[in-house]
């Protein structure tokens, strides 16, 4: 009788504990054991417990190949979910082989796990034992059609969600429901109602009468007061830097997809003589000093009613200027993207609110621009393609499965709880922002249509918005650092996985990803420049560096400072309530304050932004692996080397912040999640 040594870990989280019947099966090159029950004195399987076991088999199995996990009932006892972490498995030789699962199993069932080495299916291997890695026995297949799972129809021309199985880590679980819990008290649909449960800055405000109040703010200086419980260091300092009558200094940059090298429209006649001493236009164009905002995205998308009065959108154009001190000041704005009598160019020398008002509605665009495009379809939308496919496509023992897993993390739950919640039909973006759902609807339609592979890669989007040498430019600084961290580790992986390109193009698994990718995200459209096939070693590692980047980096330079930058409302309106100016002369501080959100709509607009900017629960920062998908040697020293990597660029920033007067974190690596988890 051969012995085989069974360690099974079930992981730490809450409820990861389960009161099943849990069996195990070996399958090794030279047969299978018996089915086993995994059973020992007392209760086993309790949450963040390893338990040992024995498993008899007759006669020597061999090399391993997989296990199979059973869960059936016990007894009388309700069935439970279970997260198993891993399973380890001694040999009577004494080799160890280690089966990572890391997810929950839900139901009865038999799951299939592939020893933890990195993996690729060949060809001969098609009918092989566990060639996929991990299914559900005897219902896998490749080709699952794409269904909506979530209560929210998706937007027109945008793809539905895919469903996950059933025992994937995406899985509704305890967890995730805890990971979001504030967000689920917090973002309730029914802003203007206290109870139990509504957290004590969204009942202080309606306390106030604030959350009601449908009047217009009475000065600029009440929005702050509105706002001092809600106020964090850098709101605090960028609201004390800023006059009602702002710059834009490029030090407060965030991730901006709008800023490109400038058109020609708004380079005039109107603009001579210019209102800065020195500045010469043509001069400075042919130096690369000046650049351009165009919300050329926003022509035609649908305003919506706030409190009863339709909101308005518009398109503006704003000329930059990029002086000697490095600062980036606005020097030009048109309203309009037609240029005319009644779409006149305002500039720094016309009257003070005439400019101010110029500057909030160039704000208001960027506004939707950034929270539909550059935040939910950018990231989020964008992100749950690449999670969908891997979980789809990819067995659990494929390398690039378990390179991309961790960075999917609670990233299907959140999207799923935002469709629900946040910018569904009467979600909060509905109730106050000027898009609501139909305007949404239209504009991330649009930003699909225009989405390039070249957008979401950095170093090729820095160079095609004529950004890449852009001084005080912190996010392009940190982010460069932080991309060629993450391409070198990749290029250390897959060229472990993958030494010849051959390799990349005879594994069907991954052309199925891809092609998935490429069709269901894209639909299909060759002018994204995304890949439809894969061909090389180079083009895998630039496409899972930009993976990665998007799924982390990319998220948290447009999430984390939404509230420091716009908790100063006129900074960046969600709305405004008149249309825009079109002629000069007429803007006046009462006017400015009726075109401004109203005071409802300003207050649950920053509520929203301070929610999303709150750290999420269970967080794991950049590069933190706990569960270990990869058990060979090769791969986990390129983990430490990358997280050594990430160590020096968090001193590089913390010595660069210690000289500025408003320190950029956002980048931070200790501050970023691995994934897009909030």
């Amino acid at each position: 009788m051969i012995t085989y040594q069974i360690r099974v870990t079930t992981g730490e989280y809450e409820g990861a504990d389960t009161m099943d019947t849990i069996a195990i099966t070996l399958v090794g090159e030279q047969g299978e054991s018996p089915k086993s029950t995994l059973d020992q004195y007392g209760r086993d399987f309790t949450q963040g417990t390893v338990g040992k076991y024995e498993v008899h088999s007759e006669k020597n199995l061999g090399p391993l190949l997989l296990i199979r996990l059973h869960k059936e009932r016990y007894s009388i006892f309700p069935e439970s979910n279970w997260y198993c972490s891993c399973v380890e498995v001694t040999c009577p030789e004494g080799t160890v082989y280690r089966f990572p699962c890391y997810m929950w199993i839900q139901g009865y069932r038999t799951l299939e796990l592939r020893e933890g080495k990195g993996k690729m299916l060949l060809p001969q291997e098609s009918n092989d034992h566990g060639a996929r890695g991990s299914v559900e026995t005897g219902s896998w297949t490749l080709g699952r059609p794409f269904v909506s799972v979530d209560p929210v129809s998706p937007p027109p021309n945008c793809p539905p969600s895919l469903p996950c199985p059933r025992e994937s880590p995406c899985n509704n679980s305890a967890a995730a429901a805890r990971h979001s819990s504030g967000f689920l008290q917090r973002a309730d649909s029914s802003l203007g109602s206290i109870s139990p449960a509504t957290p004590c800055r969204q009942a202080e405000l309606i306390l106030k009468g604030l959350l009601t109040c449908k009047n217009s703010w009475n000065r600029l200086s009440d929005v702050q007061r509105a706002f001092w419980f809600n106020s964090t260091l850098v709101s605090s300092q960028y609201r004390a830097l800023r006059p009602p009558s702002p710059p834009l200094p490029s030090q407060s940059w965030r991730e901006n997809s709008g800023v490109l090298l400038p058109a020609p429209p708004l380079c005039s006649d109107q603009l001579a003589p210019t209102p800065h001493p020195g500045t010469d236009l043509p001069l400075h164009f042919q130096k690369g000093n000046l650049f351009l905002i165009d919300c050329e995205i926003l022509e035609g998308v649908p305003a919506t009613e706030l409190n009863g009065h339709r909101q308005q959108i518009s398109a503006p154009l704003c000329l930059l200027y990029l002086n000697p001190k490095g600062e980036m000041i606005p020097i030009a704005i048109q309203l309009t993207q037609s240029p005319g009598p009644e779409s006149p160019i305002f500039v720094p020398s016309d009257s003070e609110w005439d400019w101010t008002l110029a500057k909030f509605w160039v704000r208001n665009g960027t506004f939707h621009i950034h929270e539909v495009l550059t935040h939910l379809l950018h990231t989020h939308l964008v992100v749950e393609v690449f999670t969908l496919a891997t979980l789809r496509q990819l067995p659990m023992c494929h390398p690039v499965y378990k390179l991309l897993l961790p960075h999917t993390r609670y990233t299907l739950h959140i999207n799923t709880l935002g469709r629900v919640r946040l910018f569904g039909p009467g979600g909060l973006i509905d109730q106050a922002t000027a898009t609501g759902y139909p305007g949404l609807s239209v504009l991330l339609a649009k930003g699909l249509s225009k989405l390039t592979y070249s957008s979401l890669c950095l170093p090729d989007d820095l160079q095609e918005r004529g950004v890449a040498t852009l001084p005080n430019y912190y996010y392009k600084d940190d982010g460069m650092k932080l991309w060629g961290a993450m391409e070198s580790f990749i290029y250390g992986i897959i060229s472990y996985y993958y030494p010849r390109d051959d390799d990349i193009k005879g594994d069907p698994e991954l052309q199925a990803w891809i092609k998935e990718i490429f069709t269901e995200g894209l639909l299909g459209r060759k002018s994204s420049g995304f890949p439809s096939s894969l061909e090389t070693v180079t083009q895998l590692i630039k496409l899972l560096t930009m993976m990665i980047y998007n799924c982390s980096v990319r998220h948290a330079s447009v999430n984390n400072g939404q509230f420091d930058f716009g908790a100063w409302m006129p900074n960046y309106p969600s709305s405004m309530r008149k249309t825009p100016p079109t002629t000069k002369g007429t803007a006046t501080l009462e006017n400015i304050l009726e075109t401004l959100p109203d005071v409802s709509t300003t207050c649950s607009t920053l509520l929203i932004l301070w929610l999303l900017s709150q750290e999420p629960g269970d967080r794991r920062p950049l590069g933190h692996y706990p569960d270990e998908h990869f058990t060979e040697d090769v791969p986990k020293t390129l983990i430490g080397a990358f997280q050594r990597r990430l160590a020096e660029i968090s001193k590089e920033i913390e010595e660069r912040n210690k000289s500025l007067p408003l320190p950029y974190t956002y980048l931070y690596p200790p501050e970023i999640e691995n994934s897009t988890a909030i």
